[in-house]
């Protein structure tokens, strides 16, 4: 499955509303670890079934950020049935985001 840019105005649908878990990358462009992170959450979204893949733009989604404590980048929230279920900060393995995700 392709990764899902989530914005303020689909997050509702794509995130709260998803009936399969959703990872959420909140990133910036000008964030190196963020750059290193983005292939392992690429590739997570095309080789994991069942898990919706989003990612956040921090610059042009600070509410979203602020919403979710996002202090540090990248970071990612892993969400079911609309709360979060897990989290972490900083650059990860696959294994461990898959961990996170619960698999």
């Amino acid at each position: 499955m392709a990764v899902v840019t989530i914005t303020e105005s689909n997050f509702d649908q794509e995130v709260l509303d998803s009936k399969e878990p959703v990872l959420l990358d909140f990133w910036a462009s000008w964030c190196g670890p963020c750059r290193m992170m983005s292939p392992v959450v690429d590739e997570i979204a095309e080789t994991t079934p069942g898990i919706k893949v989003g990612k956040v733009n921090v610059d042009e989604e600070m509410d979203l950020a602020t919403r979710y404590g996002i202090n540090s980048i990248p970071a990612l929230l892993v969400f079911k049935d609309g709360e979060v279920a897990n989290q972490s900060v900083g650059v990860q393995p696959k294994e461990q985001v898959l961990e996170l995700l619960g698999l």
